[in-house]
């Protein structure tokens, strides 16, 4: 089972400009072993039940074969330190970063290929629930058992993963969060989210959350512009 990290990005003023943005994904394509990353930016959608304020800038998922690996990178010098180097990286070093280790879990979906232009970003739901479940393996069991099925209805929907806990090992110095769940589901562009977030499935949804185990704390959700840096899509 593949492991992920995620890396959440908010600038104090203007997020980093095109030339760091270019090395950013120099240095993420060249991490060792890393089979696949993306970088996330904000843009918009429509929830009819949700609309969650300040959404993070710039959100990036590096995803491992196993923690070895992913530990390797966020080691003392490991690759994923670079992005700390003032000189190299002047205002993402400046900016507030946290950092999470999480478990994959993917879902099939009916219709999972994208249907963007080589290159183009798509639009994914980034959701997290950020508190603490009473009963953590009760709770678990009623989102991957029924909830996911939900999900798996929506419309145009392209890609499902549900993200859950895991101990890891990091010497970057940004702060580490223990959310206790993350989902990403994908479509095609943010106005096919949108839809998807209207259609009957998005109310049974919102039915079933109401049945979820008792649970603390935050539970956020972010429309993000979404491109595929590693592997690179060939010309």
């Amino acid at each position: 089972m593949s492991v992920c990290l995620f890396l959440t990005f908010r600038f104090p003023a203007a997020p980093a400009a095109a030339d760091e943005i270019v090395k950013l994904e120099k240095v993420l394509r060249t991490t060792p072993k890393v089979q696949k990353v993306l970088i996330h930016t904000s843009t918009d959608a429509s929830d009819p039940y949700l609309k969650d304020a300040s959404p993070p800038q710039l959100v990036l998922q590096l995803y491992f074969g196993d923690v070895l690996d992913l530990e390797a990178v966020l080691s003392r010098n490991g690759h994923i330190g670079m992005l700390t180097s003032r000189t190299e990286f002047p205002v993402m070093a400046a900016a507030d970063v946290v950092q999470q280790a999480m478990i994959v879990r993917p879902f099939a979906v009916p219709a999972p290929a994208l249907q963007t232009a080589r290159g183009a970003p798509y639009c994914t739901y980034l959701v997290s629930y950020e508190g603490e479940a009473e009963d953590l393996n009760a709770w678990h069991s009623h989102y991957l058992d029924r909830h996911i099925k939900h999900m798996a209805r929506f419309p145009g929907i392209r890609e499902l993963e549900v993200y859950t806990r895991l101990d890891w090992v990091s010497s970057v110095p940004w702060t580490r969060l223990n959310f206790m769940q993350r989902n990403k589901v994908a479509f095609d562009s943010p106005e096919a989210l949108t839809q998807a977030l209207h259609s009957p499935v998005r109310h049974e949804m919102r039915a079933d959350y109401k049945t979820f185990p008792l649970f603390t704390g935050p539970n956020t959700h972010y429309a993000m512009a979404t491109r595929v840096v590693h592997p690179r899509v060939p010309d």
